[in-house]
């Protein structure tokens, strides 16, 4: 069959190379000149930035793509473990380092916060539990066919539903099982992973430790971007057709069935559709005529985000590939967040130093600071003001943790916000991850990866099953492809 992908974030590269491996003739529709979406890069001033996603687990979502394909991955990319999966900075002083190993990881919240380590190691053994109770049925299966209920592992994921503690909040089930107020804190900050609040959205979400702190912490060599630049190489020597600076302005239907899409004022006709872009822009521009799930569509949106990228002067030795510096008040952060939509004056701050691992990102002697800090998703706000007033906070709770003035020694900078995320990734309103799981059920009621109205189309990417994400959003490629084969 002729297959459509629109968009070539890294949910629409998965999804092209395993429909070309099912045996597919696929063409990817870019709006953007270059593929990744989200995860890609910068350079400003001699600095290298990835712009986009800095996390990056559970790597075997991507190696898998080149051993299905038959070739071997370190052809095309390689990562490394990195050992720590953050370095914690509390506004008293206290700091530690979290280690992507759980002994390890327990031994330094016994040692710096007072926590037995028995408490600890309970505690990431349930995150493993939930993530083996919810991976198979939950991540890597459309919740939305019958036959994903008609399993022997999907009766026993139901049978043990009541474990997943979905009428208990992320923040409540943290303080039942850990107590301490600044362990509890690092914890419900997993929930940011899905531009959520800890405070409304369920206790299933704990099973993001895990992957982080078990499982492990990769880096990539060459950054975070080389993930989409060795996916597009791979889906192009399989034969995949890319279409850049070619954004779609219609998915033609014709009596429910799609037929195709409208690039350039041109009618190109396909056999199966697939949208790797958001869920409402693709209903409200790209099938305006066509009824919408509303209710699906009104769902709460997730955060955002406003990224500075700044080329510093000066190496700090302190400082790791991953850094948080938390908030004095956790629950009022999250209140201007999801009530006020605005940053509140002491927001957690979240550094990522690639240069830390991969030299040649940052001249000698210095770093290149990413830093991002949560923000509401676009509603209309002053973001010019916002802007100005974050980036005060930021360096001054940074200079103040870092024990000089850091602003002189920023040579170098940029930055992004919800309007650019929006305009450069066609993300409504500038949400990172689609919908939130602010509520007991809303992780797992996101759009389908199929149209229940419009025969042969499908969706994949962070908005919509199962979730956003690198890992996720390839994973929802992969349901994609598996429906259509």
């Amino acid at each position: 069959m002729k297959i459509a992908v629109i968009g070539a974030g890294i949910g629409g590269l998965g999804a092209a190379i395993r429909l070309r491996l099912n045996g597919h003739e696929v063409t990817v529709f870019e709006a953007n000149s270059y593929a990744g979406g989200k995860l890609t890069d910068i350079v400003v001033g001699g600095y290298r930035f990835d712009a986009g996603p800095s996390l990056f687990t559970m790597p075997e979502n991507v190696t898998d793509l080149f051993t299905d394909a038959g070739k071997n991955p370190d052809d095309y990319f390689r990562y490394k473990r990195v050992g720590e999966s953050c370095r914690y900075f509390y506004p008293d002083g206290t700091h530690f380092i979290a280690y992507d190993n759980p002994e390890r990881f327990a031994q330094e919240c016994e040692k710096v916060l007072g926590v037995p380590k028995k408490k600890v190691r309970d505690y990431l053994a349930h995150s493993e539990r939930l993530f083996n109770l919810t991976a198979d049925l939950f991540m890597k299966n459309s919740l939305h066919k019958l036959r994903t209920y008609l399993s022997f592992d999907t009766f026993r994921s139901f049978l043990q539903i009541h474990k997943l503690e979905l009428t208990k909040t992320m923040n409540r089930a943290n303080e039942d099982r850990l107590g301490h107020p600044k362990l509890v804190q690092l914890f419900n900050r997993f929930a940011t992973y899905n531009g959520s609040n800890p405070y409304i959205a369920p206790g299933v979400l704990n099973i993001i430790p895990h992957l982080e702190m078990s499982i492990g912490t990769f880096f990539p060599e060459g950054g975070m971007a080389s993930i989409s630049r060795s996916t597009e190489k791979l889906a192009r020597e399989l034969g995949v057709a890319f279409e850049f600076n070619s954004p779609v302005e219609q998915i033609l239907i014709e009596q429910n069935t799609a037929m195709g899409v409208r690039v350039h004022g041109e009618n190109r006709l396909f056999d199966r559709v697939v949208s790797n872009m958001d869920v409402v822009p693709t209903y409200r521009r790209l099938m305006p005529n066509q009824p919408a799930p509303e209710r699906t569509l009104r769902q709460d949106r997730s955060t955002s985000a406003v990224i500075f990228y700044w080329g510093i002067r000066k190496n700090f030795d302190n400082l790791g590939l991953q850094n948080i510096f938390f908030s004095d008040n956790y629950r009022e952060e999250f209140r201007f967040l999801n009530e006020v939509k605005n940053i509140s004056d002491d927001p957690t701050v979240y550094l990522h130093i690639s240069s830390v691992l991969e030299s040649y990102d940052a001249p000698p002697g210095c770093m290149n600071w990413y830093i991002l800090v949560n923000a509401p998703h676009n509603t209309g706000q002053n973001w010019d003001e916002i802007i100005a007033r974050t980036r005060k906070n930021v360096i001054s709770r940074l200079s103040k943790e870092l024990g000089e003035d850091i602003e002189p020694l920023i040579e170098a900078e940029d930055f992004l916000d919800p309007r650019r995320i929006e305009m450069r990734t066609s993300s409504y309103q500038g949400s990172l991850y689609g919908a939130s799981s602010n509520g007991l059920f809303n992780s797992f009621i996101r759009h389908p990866n199929f149209s229940q109205r419009v025969k042969g189309l499908y969706f994949c990417g962070g908005s919509v099953h199962p979730g956003g994400g690198i890992p996720l959003c390839l994973l929802s490629g992969k349901i994609v492809a598996d429906l259509i084969k």
